[in-house]
C-alpha cells in the first residue's frame, strides 16, 4: 500500500488546516488508516484513526474535539481536519495503513507509512 500525505504548512495559533492521505495500491488487507505525529525530541503519537469498512474512529485526548478524520466517498483518501491549532500541535504528521482494529478502536498492525507532512503553528 502506498500512502501520500499533503496539506501541511504554517499557520497561526487558532488557525485550521486539512491534511490529506491518498491511499493506493493493493489495499485488500488494509482495515484502517491512522494519523500519527512526531515533534522534535518527542515520541511518535497516534492522534486519530478510521476503520476502512464501518468507519469507526478513534481520537487521542490531545486532539479530541479539535481534529476529525473524514474520508472521501471512494474511500481512497483520508483527511485530517484540524481546527484551533496550537503551538503544541507543531509536528511532522504521518498517515499509516493498518491491518486490524483492536480494543479501543485502535488501528493496529501498521504495515505502511507515508512520507509525512510538516505542520507548524506559531
Amino acid at each position: 500500500v502506498q500512502l501520500v500525505e499533503s496539506g501541511g504548512g504554517s499557520v497561526q495559533a487558532g488557525g485550521s488546516l486539512v491534511l490529506s492521505c491518498k491511499v493506493s495500491g493493493d489495499d485488500i488487507d488494509t482495515a484502517c488508516v491512522a494519523w500519527f505525529r512526531q515533534a522534535p525530541g518527542k515520541e511518535r503519537e497516534r492522534i486519530a484513526n478510521i476503520a476502512t469498512g464501518a468507519g469507526r474512529t478513534y481520537y487521542a485526548d490531545s486532539v479530541k474535539g479539535r481534529f476529525t478524520i473524514p474520508r472521501d466517498v471512494s474511500k481512497t483518501t483520508v483527511f485530517l481536519q484540524m481546527v484551533d491549532l496550537q503551538p503544541d500541535d507543531t509536528a511532522m504528521y504521518y498517515c499509516a495503513a493498518g491491518t486490524r482494529i483492536i480494543v479501543g478502536d485502535y488501528c493496529d498492525g501498521i504495515t505502511d507509512w507515508g512520507q509525512g507532512t510538516q505542520v507548524t503553528v506559531s
